[in-house]
């Protein structure tokens, strides 16, 4: 009984790591964050708030909310902060 338990528990673990999250699911995460954010924010900020998600992820997202006018770049380098413009959407 106990195998058949242990075999079936691992079975339910191989299948659940080949499930992928839906695709556009992390920029959804990531513009979540943005509009969760009261004031201005930083990179490293924007990070915290969505571990597991790559940094170049997290700027592709940023610079297409900036194309889009959303959100504006107050600097330069990994310290600048960014600003909301207007309402950030969630995307998907």
């Amino acid at each position: 009984m106990l195998f058949i338990l242990k075999s079936a528990y691992h079975d339910f673990e191989e299948r659940l790591g080949q499930i992928k999250s839906p695709r556009g699911a992390k920029t959804e995460i990531i513009a979540a964050a943005v509009k969760a954010f009261a004031g201005n924010f930083t990179l490293a900020e924007l990070e915290r708030a969505c571990p597991g998600i790559s940094r170049n992820m997290i700027r592709r997202v940023l610079r297409d909310l900036q194309s889009a006018g959303e959100v504006e770049c107050l600097g330069r380098g990994p310290g600048a902060a960014w600003q909301k413009r207007g309402n950030v959407r969630e995307r998907g």
